[in-house]
């Protein structure tokens, strides 16, 4: 036998921009993000259709600003976007009927611009074309901004599980343009920084408790502490993505997991109608709650989290959590397993050992699971009696 073993350094270049009106007047941070870029400049633009409804002109502008920094756009096109865009594959299927048309390679560019299950479609129809295009993300929720939309990775669901079809792919730049945070709906807008809370839980005790002291301000949509949480949020996933030491997740563990082994789940289980946010803030409530039974916090935090939560106008409990098989037995529990398989190896699942601090554990007690998701479904009925003048609060 002959053996021979060469190592593959790679580097990749991680390009993120924090602007407003990319595609506006002057056009210089536009120039900017392209400034070292090489060879011929072609390339397609595609917008989520949601977008497009709520920008009216967004079309011309792009396209024209694109064209003014030298760029021949071949094609633009207005898709549908969504969760339910990652429930199949048509998505993708037509983005690679748009680049194959266009007659673009593999050095042309594809400029995406929409929510994060849009830009996870198309990312990895670009990643998947010409075994890789290079891709321009402009995400335009405060999700996609505060944590996908700087990542790594795209995805389609596949077999009912979360993101099973994807690749790993660095996109070319990501371009956090706050305006869009805009004509969002105030309750989708406010929702997404629940990624933000996730990240301060594990990563940094001093940004939660700036989200903690600026509760009021962030629920009420102010615009400068709205943009530096996600700027914030954002700059903590990417640094971990590209300091961390696994940017493409060889291990077993993903620390910017927290929280989603369940929210995952709960998004397949309800066909995608309980989106990613919502079901990341009751993953969130679990595991902290998860963190208490097993002695690694004290419940005085837990309580903290779940005002947070509760301050997001997001609740920490659906029906969900609660369906059951034939068995008895809670569907959500699942999900450890997809997880695990998901990641590869044992079960690594991300819990919170102190404010700023994640711990991986390599078990997880379904028993003590289970009297969490009950204490997070008493919880809720009692918040909704109250609300209804029930009873008084405590």
């Amino acid at each position: 036998m002959s053996r021979y073993d060469f190592q593959i350094p790679l580097t990749f270049k991680h390009r993120i921009v924090f602007t407003r009106d990319v595609f506006g007047p002057g056009l210089r941070d536009l120039e900017e993000v392209f400034a070292d870029a090489t060879g011929e400049k072609r390339g397609l633009i595609l917008i989520e259709d949601a977008v497009a409804r709520a920008w009216s002109g967004l079309e011309s502008a792009a396209r024209e600003g694109m064209s003014s920094i030298g760029f021949e756009i071949v094609g633009l096109a207005v898709l549908p976007g969504g969760e339910q865009v990652k429930f199949d594959d048509a998505l993708v299927r037509e983005v690679w009927r748009l680049i194959d048309a266009s007659h673009l390679d593999r050095h042309s560019y594809v400029v995406a611009i929409g929510g994060g299950a849009f830009l996870d479609a198309v990312g990895f129809a670009a990643a998947t074309a010409h075994r890789g295009m290079r891709l321009v993300r402009v995400p335009t929720t405060t999700l996609a901004q505060c944590d996908s939309g700087v990542g790594v990775k795209c995805a389609i669901n596949g077999f009912g599980k979360k993101n099973w079809i994807g690749s790993f792919a660095v996109p070319y730049a990501v371009v956090n343009d706050f305006a869009f945070l805009q004509s969002l709906d105030p309750i989708t807008r406010r929702a997404g920084l629940i990624e933000a809370v996730k990240v301060a839980l594990v990563k940094d005790r001093e940004f939660f408790e700036w989200i903690e002291a600026r509760l009021a301000g962030l629920a009420a949509l102010e615009k400068p502490l709205l943009e530096a949480c996600v700027e914030r949020s954002a700059m903590l996933h990417a640094r971990h993505i590209a300091e961390g030491g696994d940017a493409f997740e060889s291990g077993s563990s993903r620390p910017l997991d927290f929280g989603h082994w369940a929210a995952h789940k709960l998004e397949s289980m309800t066909g995608g109608k309980l989106s990613h946010a919502p079901a990341v803030a009751i993953g969130l409530a679990l595991d902290v709650l998860y963190s208490v039974e097993i002695g690694l916090i004290p419940s005085s935090l837990a309580e903290r989290v779940l005002a947070v939560i509760s301050g997001l106008g997001l609740a920490a409990f659906h029906p969900a959590l609660d369906q059951r098989d034939a068995c008895g037995r809670r569907v959500v529990l699942d999900g450890l397993e997809e997880f695990r398989e998901h990641l590869g190896g044992g079960l690594t699942v991300m819990m919170l050992g102190g404010l700023g601090c994640g711990v991986d554990v390599n078990e997880i007690d379904t028993e003590v699971l289970g009297r969490c998701i009950d204490l997070l479904c008493g919880l809720a009925l009692d918040k909704t009696r109250a609300d209804q003048g029930l009873f008084p609060p405590h």
